[in-house]
C-alpha cells in the first residue's frame, strides 16, 4: 500500500492500482501484444493476461527512493525488442508519475513470449 499525506488528510493507494494503471500504459505501446503471466503454463507458453488479470503480471515492491516494478508482457513478431521495451519503460514511468505522483525507482521489463500478430 502506498500512503500520500495532503493537507486534507491521508490517501492510500492499492498495489493493484498500481498494477492497473501500469498494465494499462504498457499495453498502449507499440509491439506489445499484452501482458503475460509472471508462471509459465505448460509446454514452455505463457498466459495472455486479459484487462482484469494485470496484476498478475506486474509485480510492485518498495525501493529506497521509489517503487520498483518488474512488468511481464508479451511482444508481437517482427519489432526491435530493444526498442518495444525501452518505450514501456518511458510510457510506464511517465503515466505513473504524472497519474498518482509517485517516485519510481526501476521499472524492469521481461519479455516472456513474441506472438505472431494477425
Amino acid at each position: 500500500m502506498i500512503t500520500k499525506t495532503t493537507d486534507l488528510g491521508d490517501i492510500n493507494l492499492s498495489l493493484d492500482v498500481v498494477a492497473s494503471i501500469t498494465g494499462g500504459a504498457a499495453t498502449e505501446c507499440y509491439g506489445v501484444v499484452g501482458m503475460a503471466s509472471q508462471k509459465i503454463m505448460k509446454d514452455g507458453f505463457y498466459d495472455l493476461l486479459g484487462r482484469e488479470n494485470y496484476s498478475k503480471g506486474i509485480v510492485v515492491e518498495d525501493g529506497d527512493t521509489g517503487i520498483i516494478l518488474n512488468v511481464y508482457i508479451i511482444v508481437g513478431y517482427g519489432v526491435k525488442i530493444s526498442e518495444v521495451v525501452y518505450e514501456v519503460q518511458k510510457k510506464v514511468k511517465y503515466v505513473l508519475e504524472t497519474t498518482l505522483d509517485v517516485d519510481i525507482e526501476a521499472v524492469n521489463v521481461f519479455v516472456q513470449s513474441i506472438r505472431v500478430i494477425d
